[in-house]
């Protein structure tokens, strides 16, 4: 029992330190505190810049109803409506919506998430055509978006993954 506990306890400092070590090799760039149009749905998205120059998004967001979900960044920081569509249409840079499509994806654009009966939605992805300081520290800024579907990856210009059932402003680091 002895020996395990101590195995135990290095695999556990073994997995802070390399954890640590990651976090030391990447910047917070904006973060969203998200909410839904029920209360139920909450939680924070962060942008990080990483030593490669490729962004990590990292969601943890909770009370999003089961079933598969599309995600994207979105070209407006703006929240108030109660639909979400002051946020306006997915960040495009220019190219379509979908990585089906010729000339996609939009660099907002992400893959969809499983949520389960837990309503936990925790995912990292990394966004390769994602310019932070363009895209989202803009003038208008940029908010996160949940949608009530999944994403087809094709339909132009967004996807059809239904409404929007969350949103969060991106505030700079």
């Amino acid at each position: 029992m002895y020996l395990r506990n101590i195995l135990l306890g290095a695999a556990l400092a073994t997995t802070g330190a390399v954890a640590a070590q990651a976090e030391s090799h990447m910047q917070t760039a904006a973060t969203a505190q998200v909410a839904g149009n029920s209360n139920d749905i909450s939680g924070n998205v962060s942008l990080n810049t990483t030593a490669s120059g490729r962004t990590l998004v990292k969601i943890d967001v909770t009370g999003v109803p089961a079933g598969t979900h599309g995600v994207h960044l979105h070209e407006t920081g703006d929240c108030s409506a109660e639909d979400f569509k002051s946020a306006g249409g997915h960040i495009a840079g220019g190219r379509k919506h979908g990585v089906l499509v010729e000339g996609g994806p939009h660099p907002g654009d992400m893959p969809n998430m499983v949520v389960g009966e837990d309503g936990v939605l925790e995912a990292e992805v990394f966004l390769d055509l994602l310019d932070i300081e363009t895209m989202i520290k803009d003038d208008d800024g940029a908010a996160f978006i949940i949608h009530s579907g999944a994403d087809d990856y094709e339909s132009q210009p967004s996807g059809d993954a239904g409404s929007r059932i969350a949103c969060g402003v991106f505030e700079a680091s």
